[in-house]
């Protein structure tokens, strides 16, 4: 928090009428005395326990004064020249909301870290792509603006910036993305919290596809194309893998019943040693797996009715 605070005081000289508005949601560690330390540069908003980050960001959003919302995460710092890259974007008036280019630290540390790395970079290039052919599909909660009167209601329960965002598009406007709008952030090291945070965000991420179905109907084709394939195929990804590989040991075992198992066990052999150790092609590939598999949980979750809508961040972060 300190240094995001001297993140947030760089932003504040550089752009004197930037208003900061900060959101805790029942913090025990003394973050939000520190950020009450200076009310000169942050407003801070206390909720009644905790309610969560989307209720939290509603309540900011209501009180922010400004044409333009800008969203971030207390983990994440901002290049100062950001916002000046953000207000270019708006001068087109069919641009309703801007993504950020989001850049993380230590990719390279533990193979979680480094998938958690090539991951990311591919997202990006798919925004990229998005971008320039029309809308991306949802913004990161990292660093994202939209134009105050989009804002849109929600409940507490759902991916507040993947609905924050993607109601630029429902409201016919674009939603483009900035590779000079830049953020840093430090990724999840540990393999066990980059599990369960995966698995939070695919139930949340797929509670809101649930939630917002009613708007995605007057999507156009080509963002409906957008969506299905960046969003819709990523969640279920890990069933295609999990029915590939049922059906292909399944194959192998009807013609030669001996191989069958020799090939299932050979399987079975390299995730487990992928799982005991943190570096190598197989450690990364078993990396992969879970990920896919994590993300399948979560919607799974969000079918049965599962919402998150609090949690504890990662204590791993590199």
């Amino acid at each position: 928090m300190p240094t995001k605070l001297g993140n947030l005081r760089a932003l504040k000289s550089r752009y004197p009428a930037l208003e900061i508005l900060a959101f805790d949601d029942g913090s025990v560690d003394g973050t939000a005395a520190l950020i009450a330390q200076d009310a000169t540069l942050v407003t801070l908003v206390k909720g009644d326990g905790r309610n969560g980050k989307a209720h939290g960001m509603k309540l900011l959003a209501k009180r922010a004064r400004g044409r333009f919302l800008i969203f971030t995460d207390a983990n994440v710092l901002l290049d100062t020249d950001a916002l000046t890259s953000l207000d270019a974007c708006y001068a087109d008036p069919s641009v309703g909301g801007v993504c950020g280019s989001l850049h993380y630290l230590a990719a390279e540390g533990t193979v979680t870290a480094k998938i958690g790395g090539l991951y990311w970079r591919l997202e990006e290039r798919i925004k990229d792509l998005e971008s320039v052919s029309g809308s991306v599909m949802g913004a990161d909660g990292s660093i994202f603006s939209i134009r105050a009167e989009l804002y849109p209601d929600f409940p507490d329960t759902v991916l507040d910036d993947f609905t924050t965002s993607m109601e630029v598009v429902f409201r016919d406007k674009r939603l483009i993305k900035s590779n000079n709008v830049r953020a840093f952030e430090q990724l999840v090291s540990s393999r066990s919290d980059e599990y369960a945070r995966k698995i939070r965000i695919a139930a949340r991420a797929f509670h809101t596809h649930m939630t917002c179905s009613h708007k995605r109907k007057n999507l156009t084709l080509a963002n409906k194309f957008r969506y299905f394939s960046h969003k819709t195929l990523r969640w279920f990804g890990g069933g295609f893998l999990v029915i590939g590989a049922v059906t292909g040991i399944g194959a192998i075992t009807l013609l030669n019943p001996a191989l069958g198992i020799g090939t299932l066990t050979v399987l079975a052999a390299a995730f487990y040693i992928g799982l005991r150790f943190q570096a190598g092609t197989l450690s990364s590939i078993v990396e992969i797996v879970i990920a896919m598999i994590a993300t399948l949980t979560g919607v799974f979750r969000a079918i049965r009715g599962q919402t998150f809508a609090t949690w504890n961040p990662a204590k791993s972060r590199i």
